[in-house]
């Protein structure tokens, strides 16, 4: 299980707790409370470490037991390096419609528009979120695992009919494996449960369609 995953579970355990606990305190309001006992704030049930029993905290300790998922420089980088990538993509797929002859290869791009569209979408909704995008100094989007070089890009432009479907391909296979590997990247060295989510994704949807695209 990821780190992620282990935050994210301690986080719903705790936010239900605390549900529970509110609720708790609202239903005994119109009880008396015996003269001596002292009104006290509400408390959350904090699940205990494996073998270990749950216990009360209060509110204020809840919140400092919460995982810090705050977005670090490795969330940003792969977000703002992922957008270029999936544009580089949708470039390449453009192309298929006029210039390739295969069917089952303008099925294979449509898949991939259709998919990594909507990604770039979400990513560029992250950076809106979590303040804009951030200087990457020292990262070339054309050095990123997987890229096409602008030799190739243009040689990919020229080609028509079953050489192009060949080089499309071949090109699209190395780009997705690209792909997963930053993704992989980032799951053992970001901090964002989001980012974590979107590159799970990336790994699960382009494995399939190296998959796919090998076995033509």
């Amino acid at each position: 299980m990821s780190k992620h995953r282990v935050r994210g579970a301690a986080s719903a355990a705790l936010a239900v707790a605390a549900v529970f606990a509110l609720a708790a305190c609202e239903s005994g309001a119109g009880t008396a409370a015996p003269p001596a006992a002292k009104p006290s704030g509400p408390s959350v049930i904090a699940p205990g470490k494996p073998g270990e029993p749950a216990r009360k905290v209060s509110p204020e300790e809840a919140a400092r037991l919460m995982p810090d998922e705050r977005p670090n420089g490795a969330d940003y980088m792969y977000v703002q390096m992922m957008i270029e990538h999936h544009r580089q993509a949708l470039t390449m797929t453009s192309l298929v419609a006029e210039r390739g002859e295969s069917r089952q290869v303008r099925k294979v791009a449509e898949r991939i528009s259709a998919a990594q569209g909507p990604e770039i979408g979400a990513m560029e909704g992250w950076l809106k979120n979590n303040g804009g995008p951030r200087p990457q100094s020292g990262h070339d989007h054309h050095t990123m695992p997987g890229m096409a070089t602008e030799a190739q890009l243009a040689e990919l432009r020229a080609a028509k009919g079953k050489a192009f479907d060949t080089l499309f391909i071949k090109l699209m296979i190395t780009h997705h494996e690209g792909a997963v590997t930053m993704a992989g990247e980032v799951l053992s060295q970001g901090n964002n449960v989001l980012v974590e989510e979107m590159a799970n994704d990336v790994i699960a949807q382009q494995t399939v369609e190296i998959d796919r695209m090998r076995s033509l």
